[in-house]
């Protein structure tokens, strides 16, 4: 498989709800969070060859894909936009306020619990974490929410002016079918658009 359509888009600005409209228009798999660390562990060391400036086999990580969002891709946005100069470009936004709020209620927690975990296997993954997304993207300081908020107007005005603006799509958390169907010129599907990972269900006691 190669690439269809690349997601620029950082953590929680509804790239998992992404993913599975993607999925269920027919641009799945998709990669994510969730597929690294559920069905691709072996992937990370290959993410920090990517961190560090080494060559990575984008069509080899990719192997079973034809959509990427969420982080670590979203790192790699323009690097994969020119490698699949096919793909389009979806950037997921939101209120930079509620997004920070979210990120300090959910996934920062999160990677700060595994960090700290005295499972090596949950240690290495969030090691990884605060190695690639809140050292390396935020600089260690995600709980300062002026500099963080900086960071994430940054990448979206960086997106805004260096994506081709015909292969790029904004899509605002509040949207659905519309937007998305006429920028992949697919059919409108007849059911509601997928809503997944809001903060209550990220913190949801596991059954």
């Amino acid at each position: 498989m190669r690439l269809k359509v690349i997601g620029a888009g950082f953590g929680r600005t509804g790239t998992l709800s992404l993913k599975l409209a993607l999925e269920q228009l027919g641009f799945g798999p998709s990669y994510h969070m969730y597929e690294l660390f559920n069905h691709h562990p072996d992937h990370i060391h290959q993410w920090d060859d990517a961190h560090q400036g080494r060559v990575v086999d984008w069509d080899t990580l990719y192997a079973d894909y034809n959509a990427t969002v969420d982080w670590p891709s979203c790192n790699f946005w323009k690097e994969l936009s020119e490698y699949y100069p096919e793909a389009k470009i979806i950037i997921n936004v939101r209120d930079a306020e509620s997004w920070h709020t979210s990120v300090l209620n959910t996934i920062l927690p999160a990677s700060l619990r595994s960090f700290e975990s005295s499972d090596p296997a949950l240690r290495e993954i969030g090691e990884w974490l605060f190695r690639v997304i809140w050292e390396g993207v935020f600089d260690g300081r995600m709980t300062d929410r002026s500099h963080a908020i900086s960071i994430y107007n940054q990448h979206v005005d960086n997106v805004l002016k260096s994506a081709p603006s015909d292969r790029l799509l904004v899509f605002d958390g509040t949207q659905t079918w519309e937007p998305l169907c006429e920028f992949l010129e697919c059919p409108i599907p007849d059911q509601p658009f997928p809503r997944a990972n809001s903060t209550e269900e990220f913190n949801a006691p596991q059954s």
